[in-house]
């Protein structure tokens, strides 16, 4: 197979054509696909630094200067993972595409990420942020938001996606899209019911005729995530709570106190929509005092007389 030069525009044409291929056959979301782009960007300035043909001359032995170059400009390893991803996949859709003969960051691994530890709101903490809220049309739209995320363990992104239709009052279930276009259904809990129907009750005057988005803005169009970010900072500071409030933590709140009350990490797993429960597991650090008052209670040894 004959050389192809990806140097320059060429090379700055396959990574566009690599884009399109995760936007329109995969189907990736557009955050995903800018996540892609960010990373790609910084394996086009690698490429452009090596004096060489891309496709065909770039070993794994320079591919492997990649990630240490990354890391001494000061990326963390979870950074650094997901650079290399981007590049597995960048050329194998070369290898696919008749490009390239073989994928030089095949075996490449980046240093182990220290995976950080979610920041959560107490019970009492998210009683105190709910019922600081007053009973106005924005305020009972952000308690029924900020209910559902804390009942449903929701995504930012999968709010924000939700329609009127989508919320199942029969069975007291919500269809939430997730990360690939995956369909789930969640239980949504009495408080959070209760702060929708109040929502639902007074969204008309608010949202435009033909808007079929279950939450608005104020210009009665469907709300944005830098709206709902804001309006979540404003009531952790309205309600006194001395800490930065976003969608996520509700989300972290969510599954923690979950896991702590059942102890079931695989339905902690389906609830949250996670594809590998490994990524659950990071909220088993939260369990510690249940395990302890669960081995107090049941090892014959640690009984209290």
């Amino acid at each position: 197979m004959p050389k192809i030069d990806m140097a320059g525009p060429k090379l700055v044409e396959a990574f566009r054509a690599y884009l399109l291929t995760l936007q329109q056959e995969r189907r990736l979301s557009p955050n995903t696909v800018q996540s892609y782009q960010r990373d790609l960007t910084k394996l086009q300035r690698f490429i452009e630094q090596q004096d060489m043909d891309v496709c065909t001359a770039l070993s794994p032995a320079i591919a492997r200067q990649f990630p240490a170059r990354l890391h001494a400009a000061g990326l963390g390893g979870k950074s650094i993972q997901r650079a290399l991803s981007a590049a597995r996949g960048f050329y194998q859709y070369l290898i696919e595409t008749g490009q390239a003969q073989h994928n030089p960051f095949i075996e490449i691994r980046a240093p182990k990420a220290q995976k950080k530890l979610p920041d959560t709101l107490s019970v009492d903490e998210i009683e105190q942020l709910l019922t600081a809220m007053p009973e106005d049309i924005l305020g009972k739209r952000d308690k029924a938001i900020i209910e559902l995320i804390y009942s449903a363990g929701m995504r930012l992104s999968e709010l924000i996606a939700v329609d009127v239709q989508d919320v199942v009052r029969a069975v007291d279930m919500i269809s939430v899209t997730g990360k690939g276009n995956k369909q789930r259904l969640v239980p949504v809990g009495r408080k959070a019911r209760s702060a929708i129907e109040d929502w639902l009750s007074i969204r008309a005057s608010l949202a435009h005729e033909d808007e079929v988005g279950l939450f608005v803005s104020n210009r009665g169009v469907r709300i944005s995530a830098r709206t709902i970010q804001a309006r979540l900072d404003y009531w952790s500071r309205y309600s006194g709570l001395d800490r930065k409030l976003h969608p996520h933590m509700l989300r972290h709140s969510f599954a923690s106190h979950i896991l702590e009350s059942s102890g079931d990490l695989r339905a902690v797993q389906e609830l949250l929509g996670h594809a590998n429960i490994s990524t659950t597991q990071i909220y088993t650090h939260l369990d510690f005092q249940h395990l302890a008052q669960v081995y107090d209670k049941a090892h014959p040894r640690a009984k209290k007389p």
